[in-house]
């Protein structure tokens, strides 16, 4: 294999110095959360989630699948065919989690599970339990199902989070000789077969950033470029399921799977940066733009269907039905991610900010422990559950298909990596967190109550001179404010505020976001909410939840006027859920059942059993509903 010297910063996705890209991250490390909402977030992963993971690893079975194929242990593998994966998530959020301050205890574990890993890895490089053990050493004989590739991909990530957080060598060595193994099977002129899970370009282009194989980078582009030409479906398969109907260049919105999709063309983003294809970076801006267009959901959750966990068609945006898979929000933070590292344009940090607060923290209970597969936007009173993704169960502490939970794992212990990048320019803030920023010869000083507050305040704590400094004004931000030393300048909502200046020691830039209450309505092609409206405050999403709701009024009958909850009164409530700012708003409803036939002649409006009455009833932050036991909730409100 080729090699070059590689200098990958302590980063998720570190695009190299060649790379054609806009921006640049700033390593963990260099970029630290030290307080405040998203702190608390990540203290609970690293206190309880990360711990339980190990705990769950060992009990469901994913260890001793390794252990057997290892030949260390005897019996049957469980669990479904992709089992490897959650230990590669786990052992990435580990490795990050390790890099953000040194813990010997999670060092032992990452060993020990390295140790499990590398036992298990065939002669010639080739990993994957199940597959080793259940089919009797076949390979690669049904790629769209068997997550071989997948898997892998996992692995080739949780190596580089590894390697860059403690310096230690041997996931990498094994994640290595996997690759140089798919190397030498898979690509043109070898075996011309496509996994029917992407994620193996991600893993692969992080690989090559790391190690400076050129050939890592060949076969990611490769798989990338195969997709959408026939290849699954000659396998007898569906195409739109796995994203291969069309090629990537020739797509207009993600289709099929929605983690499959958004994980592809995640990869493609990192391929299209480091090959400098400006061409299928371009396809790719039309993908996203046309997702956020017709296919998100106001919470920035994406996949409508329960079926096979897809993208439904455009505008197929149901609450109730909504599958909006923790895993599909992840997988939209990094391509959104990815976008913005290559553009340097606020709309991508718009949609990771929103999809963290409202797509991706719902996921996961206030405790760190338990989790939603699938995050519903409304729950009906009296609602039964289905099966054990089913939000009528409540937030569950593992799943059989237990993706999602190490996801969030790795995702929050990366955390401080989406909060700031670098450039040429100089120093750009994204997301605001209470912490400092060491960047481009500057440090900063980011104090912040933010999402509750919307003052940010920005201090100079050391610098080289002159250097533009870049803070994202949100696109909702209307009537935005700023300062730098106390003097006005101007502020443009879905822009960047840019300053650029010979900054000394003390300086201070301050944002004042408007906290005001908003009203939002769909695009009156997405029926299922036609009439309704959704509260919104800073970056949050609000919902009405059945537990702060009064005797004989559920959720499902509050109704709204828009004119009325313009004057809405926010509270903060420290004793509520962690902290929250609560939302007072008027609603009407009747209490008690309403009366009048399912299906009655236009216009003609029963009376109800009881008088209408104006309600002031609470609204929480969406992310936080569901932590005081389990009841009706909805975010979409219709209107009275």
């Amino acid at each position: 294999m080729t090699s070059t010297t590689a200098g990958a910063v302590n980063a998720p996705a570190a695009p190299t110095a060649a790379a054609a890209v806009a921006l640049h991250p700033v390593p963990l490390g260099a970029s630290r959360i030290t307080a405040g909402f998203w702190f608390d977030r990540m203290q609970a992963n690293r206190r309880q989630a990360i711990r339980t993971g190990y705990e769950k690893l060992q009990t469901a079975g994913n260890l001793r699948n390794l252990r057997i194929a290892a030949g260390t242990e005897q019996g049957e593998v469980k669990g479904p065919i992709f089992m490897d994966s959650d230990v590669y998530k786990w052992l990435e959020a580990a490795g990050w989690e390790y890099g953000r301050e040194a813990d010997e205890e999670i060092l032992g574990w990452i060993r020990e599970v390295t140790g499990v890993v590398a036992a298990a890895q065939a002669a010639d490089g080739y990993l994957d339990s199940v597959q080793q053990v259940r089919g009797k050493g076949e390979r690669y004989v049904d790629l769209p199902w068997s997550h071989e590739h997948y898997c892998a991909g996992h692995l080739f990530q949780a190596a580089v989070a590894v390697h860059r957080s403690t310096g230690e060598t041997g996931l990498l060595d094994v994640a290595v000789k996997l690759a140089d193994h798919l190397v030498a099977t898979f690509g043109p002129g070898r075996t011309e077969d496509l996994d029917g899970h992407p994620v193996v370009e991600m893993g692969l282009v992080e690989l090559f950033r790391e190690t400076g194989t050129r050939e890592y980078l060949e076969l990611a582009r490769w798989f990338v470029e195969a997709r959408g030409t026939g290849i699954i479906e000659k396998h007898g398969k569906q195409p739109t399921y796995f994203s291969d109907r069309v090629p990537v260049r020739e797509a207009t919105s993600p289709e099929g799977h929605s983690v499959r999709a958004v994980y592809l063309t995640a990869g493609a983003a990192d391929v299209a940066a480091e090959t400098g294809d400006e061409g299928l970076l371009k396809a790719l801006a039309g993908q996203w733009e046309g997702m956020l267009a017709s296919k998100t959901y106001v919470t920035g959750g994406i996949g409508s269907r329960w079926d096979w966990e897809q993208f439904g068609d455009h505008y197929e945006l149901s609450p109730d039905r909504a599958y909006a898979e923790t895993c599909a929000a992840i997988g939209s933070v990094q391509w959104s991610w990815r976008m913005l590292l290559a553009t340097g344009e606020s709309r991508y940090a718009d949609l990771v900010e929103r999809t963290l607060y409202n797509a991706f923290l719902p996921g996961v209970s206030l405790a760190g422990t338990e989790y939603f597969y699938v995050n519903a936007l409304q729950l009906r009173h009296g609602a039964h559950a289905e099966e054990e993704r089913s939000v009528a169960h409540g937030r569950r502490p593992w799943f059989d298909c237990a993706c999602c939970p190490p996801n969030i794992m790795r995702t929050l212990s990366s955390l401080d990596a989406y909060v700031a990048t670098s450039s040429a320019e100089g120093v750009q803030l994204h997301q605001f967190t209470t912490g400092t920023v060491e960047a481009a010869g500057a440090s900063l000083q980011v104090t912040t109550d933010y999402p509750w507050d919307g003052k940010v305040r920005v201090e100079v704590t050391a610098t080289r001179g002159e250097f533009e400094l870049a803070l994202r004004v949100p696109a909702w931000a209307e009537g935005t404010s700023a300062t730098v030393n106390g003097s006005a300048v101007d502020a443009v909502a879905g822009e960047y505020l840019r300053i650029r200046r010979d900054w000394s020691v003390g300086d201070v830039v301050e944002l004042e976001l408007p906290m005001t209450v908003r009203m939002v309505e769909a695009d009156p092609r997405v029926d299922a909410v036609r009439g309704c409206v959704v509260v919104e405050r800073g970056p949050l999403v609000y919902a009405v939840e059945q537990v702060d709701l009064p005797d004989g009024l559920v959720a499902d009958d509050v109704r709204v006027r828009v004119a009325e909850l313009r004057g809405a009164q926010a509270e903060h409530r420290p004793d509520l859920l962690e902290g929250v700012t609560v939302l007072q708003l008027p609603v009407h409803a009747a209490l008690g059942a309403a009366t009048g036939p399912l299906y009655r002649p236009a216009g003609d409006e029963p009376a109800p059993a009881a008088a209408e009455e104006t309600l002031h009833v609470p609204a929480v932050p969406y992310y936080a509903w569901a932590n005081r036991g389990l009841g009706a909730m909805r975010v979409w409100l219709p209107r009275a």
